[in-house]
């Protein structure tokens, strides 16, 4: 199946569900329980935590933190999930940090292959938007006057 018919397709049933869904009470107040659809990119949890551990070895309380400024913060035990399954991919490397007063913290770092797959995530993002903004010109193309603010 093309990646455009995917897109398509998925696009296609958020707006079905989008009707019932554009935006619940939660999602303006940055709930995190929030499971509208409501201009989100679901997936993106593992290209972003591979990018901020790109840019520097970090806790995972501080993960947590730097995804919620993105504005998509998962609960604690998704994240701490993922960040197993990078490490079992042998994506990340974790050590225990003694260094400070208080209990060991666990401290994460990209690994080489981690920095050769988050350069897959930025190609397949790429080939995503083209393939979303190509979508979104032929919608305009279609209904110039549209439903809705593109």
């Amino acid at each position: 199946m093309s990646l455009l018919l995917i897109m398509v397709e998925y696009m296609l049933l958020a707006y079905r569900y989008s009707v019932r869904l554009m935006m619940c009470d939660s999602h303006d107040t940055g709930h995190s329980g929030c499971r509208c659809i409501g201009g989100r990119l679901r997936g993106m949890i593992q290209p972003r935590l591979l990018l901020a551990l790109a840019q520097k070895k970090n806790h995972g309380y501080e993960l947590m933190e730097i995804l919620s400024r993105e504005g998509d913060s998962p609960d604690a035990g998704s994240l701490y999930r993922t960040l197993r399954s990078l490490e079992e991919d042998g994506l990340v490397c974790s050590s225990w940090d003694t260094s400070n007063a208080g209990p060991a913290r666990r401290v994460y770092e990209l690994t080489d292959l981690g920095l050769d797959y988050l350069h897959t995530w930025a190609v397949d993002i790429r080939k995503t938007r083209q393939g979303l903004d190509d979508f979104l010109a032929e919608y305009r193309t279609c209904f110039p006057e549209g439903r809705s603010s593109l």
